[in-house]
Formats: C-alpha cells, structure tokens, sequence
C-alpha cells in the first residue's frame, strides 16, 4: 500500500514538473518596428504555426507594432527544431527555383519570409492599395509608371513587381533589408 502511494506521488510530482516547465517557459513578446512572425519565431527557437496557433492570427503577415504575442515554450521547441532545420535546409532550394522561374516564367513561388517581405514593403509603400499614386509612382508597390505600361491592374502590379525584385535584389527579403537600410527600394 506505502508503495503503491509513493509511486502514484511520484508520477504526480512528475507531472506537475512536466506542466510547470512547460507553462514557465512560455514567453510574451512585444512586436516592435519591422518584427515579423518569422523573424520572431527564429528568435525564440519556435516555429510560425505555433505562434499562429498560440495567438489565434488570422493572417502571419499581419502584426502591430506594441502587440504581444505569446511565444510557446519548452514543448513546441523540441518538436519545432526538427522542422525547423528541414525548412532551413529546404529553403535555399525552393529561393533556386523561385529565381529560376522568375527569369524564364515571370511567375514565382515565395517562401514565408519573402510572402511577409512582400507585404511589408506594399504596407510601407502604399498601405497595399493598388490605387495609390505618388506622381510618377503608381500602385501597390509604388512602381514607376513607366514598368507598368499603362496597365494598371493588380495581375499586372504583382507580375512586374516580382520581376523587378527578383531582378533587382534576388528576392522579397533582400528588397525589404534595402528598404530598411534606404528608406525606398
């Protein structure tokens, strides 16, 4: 009987430790200018779905200066490490390919990280509306009118900023770290 209560003591004790870690290690971070979801979950060795799951966001690319967002601790870490050295080990051949077709296609694929680059810079362009104008630069990513021809539509906006980008700076990142080193890019 003495046995049976100390093992059963003891599980709960180790479970109690177990949560304790877990909820003791869980972090709130405060966004400040120019944080992304990624950027933040690189920080804290976590990965963009748990802090998307652990803060309910409906959209990643969509964060506010001064709002705390929880960051998973313990648990998430050692199951994101993982997926997290996959991504990394995978993410250079998918910026391969992105460019690769960029040249030929005019199409591309972007990773996360470029996706939140991409809305970053149309956010500090043109709070992304494809109507913006500013003399001779015109549209979402506030392009000389002159790559856009005369057409104005959003199909064409998004095709020839990719082409310019990828031309120019490789990739959505490489444009947004110009952007915040120059203030234009």
């Amino acid at each position: 009987m003495k046995i049976k209560s100390l093992v059963l003591s003891t599980v709960a004790a180790a479970g109690l430790l177990v949560f304790g870690a877990a909820a003791a290690n869980a972090d709130t971070v405060t966004v400040k200018a120019g944080d992304t979801v990624s950027s933040i979950a690189k920080t804290h060795d976590t990965t963009v779905k748990a802090i998307e799951a652990a803060n309910s966001l409906d959209n990643v690319n969509l964060i506010f200066v001064g709002q705390e967002l929880e960051v998973n601790g313990t648990t998430t870490q050692t199951s994101t490490t993982t997926s997290s050295q996959a991504a990394a080990t995978t993410t250079p051949a998918a910026n391969t390919t992105t460019q690769t077709s960029t040249n030929t296609a005019s199409t591309s694929t972007t990773s996360s990280s470029d996706s939140s680059a991409k809305a970053w810079i149309a956010n500090k362009e043109s709070g992304g509306s494809y109507s913006a104008r500013n003399g001779q630069y015109v549209g979402k990513y506030q392009l000389s009118s002159s790559y856009l021809n005369g057409d104005y539509s959003a199909a064409n906006q998004e095709r020839v900023a990719n082409s310019y980008v990828a031309s120019r700076y490789g990739s959505w990142a490489a444009a947004q770290a110009h952007w915040q080193a120059n203030g234009w890019y």
